[in-house]
């Protein structure tokens, strides 16, 4: 016998236990790891500490360390030198993997999607038994129903192999789980790493209970930031089941129009509260932009822009960018304004980065810029983008007072309709 020994979780579930007097004690139905992946690299992370073991009609934990693994002509033999019974805080504090891992979707986080667990491969060391991957591969299924051995060597007659897929066990972000004292802030950790627009794609394809579980574990900021790339239907599911405390705080980190958008297509009772709850200046905002109509520029509009004095040096906007930190869309396009919010101008990154740091905003800006009236029909929009090959337009009232911009980002689905239907 070697000192590593590697097997896969089919193999040994439905295995039978035998004594040290070589009679057979039990049948396996499940094994414990230690604790749910976590990403941290304590080994122990990862150990096998309990077996569920079918005794007659009776099913109990044990205690793993008095089972020993051994392959022997690719077949696994399992005894034991004892039962050792386990406590229930060991129990509960460790996770299960036929029924909390296998065939339950996980992350697959260099992949960035969902994948399905198809089989767990452990390895038996001097100092434990310890899962090390998850096979989401086809081998998988085809070791779970007893035909990977003859499938290969069918396979092998014409050069072809089944390509191995695992995720080591440390990459595993377990989303189709039951045991619910294992805590959210250790099982999701690495899902917070994803980009915003892959998590809310995960989300998309989750159940609603699931992806609820996964929203509620985001901080307010990475919450904002994933709500704002879910389909409208999850944006709604999700803010009608958060309480209106916490739903309001994550919303007040959205753009103003972003929220107005979800509140548009709540109950009007639901959106009221919210509305309440919020900040009164966030707030303020998005009752102004539920006021216009949906087919006016003002619906779509967003109240986050950048808009300096004429006066102002080139330096001192610099600075003050520095101190804000804002958004990448909002230096699509930047505004000149008089004191009265009157728009008098426009400038962009480029204009800022390439002028001197005396200068001053009236020297780099545009004057007599082009601008969307607040109560224009939306169809304007998309005109006027293509045609001036514009990233964000300027929005303003019959009194040309600043009101907001409308980026590009909010009309390239109708720009790409619009060219599609001249192509025909």
């Amino acid at each position: 016998m070697t000192s590593l020994t590697t097997f896969y979780l089919s193999g040994i579930i439905g295995k039978e236990a035998f004594g040290a007097d070589g009679d057979a004690i039990g049948v396996i139905k499940d094994l414990l790891v230690n604790t749910v992946p976590s990403g941290l690299t304590d080994p122990n992370n990862q150990l096998v500490t309990g077996v569920r073991l079918k005794i007659h009609k009776e099913t109990k934990f044990y205690s793993f360390s008095s089972f020993r693994v051994v392959k022997a002509r690719e077949k696994l033999n399992v005894s034991c030198t004892g039962l050792v019974a386990l406590g229930k805080d060991d129990v509960d504090n460790g996770l299960l993997l036929v029924e909390n891992i296998l065939d339950k979707q996980i992350v697959d986080l260099n992949g960035r999607k969902l994948v399905r667990v198809n089989d767990v491969r452990l390895a038996t060391l001097p100092t434990g038994t310890f899962a090390i991957a998850v096979d989401i591969g086809t081998e998988g299924i085809l070791r779970r129903i007893g035909i990977s051995v003859p499938i290969k060597s069918l396979l092998s007659l014409f050069n072809v192999n089944i390509a191995a897929k695992f995720i080591l066990w440390d990459d595993v972000q377990a989303i189709d789980h039951s045991n619910s004292n294992i805590r959210l802030s250790k099982s999701y950790s690495k899902l917070h790493t994803l980009h915003p627009s892959d998590l809310a794609d995960i989300l998309e394809d989750l159940g609603k209970k699931s992806s609820m579980s996964i929203f509620s574990s985001l901080d307010e900021e990475k919450a904002a930031d994933v709500l704002e790339e879910l389909e409208t239907h999850t944006q709604v599911h999700i803010v009608e089941n958060m309480p209106v405390n916490k739903a309001a705080d994550v919303l007040e980190k959205m753009p103003a129009d972003e929220v107005a958008d979800i509140l548009d297509e709540l109950e009007e009772e639901r959106a009221e509260q919210l509305l309440k709850e919020m900040d009164t200046e966030s707030s303020q905002e998005v009752r102004d932009l539920l006021e216009y109509d949906d087919d006016l520029v003002g619906s779509i509009m967003t109240t986050d822009y950048l808009s300096f004095s004429a006066s102002k040096t080139v330096e001192e906007v610099l600075k003050e960018l520095r101190l804000k930190k804002p958004e990448s869309v909002e230096l699509y396009n930047m505004f000149v304004t008089e004191s009265n919010d009157e728009l008098i101008g426009t400038f962009n990154l480029r204009d800022l980065v390439v002028a001197e740091p005396n200068e001053s905003v009236s020297q780099i800006m545009k004057s007599h810029p082009l601008y969307l009236l607040d109560n224009q029909k939306t169809g304007a929009i998309a005109e006027l983008v293509s045609k001036y090959n514009l990233l964000a337009v300027p929005v303003v009232d019959q009194n040309n007072l600043l009101q907001g911009m409308v980026v590009v980002d909010d009309v390239v689905e109708d720009l790409i309709n619009k060219r599609r239907t001249k192509k025909r």
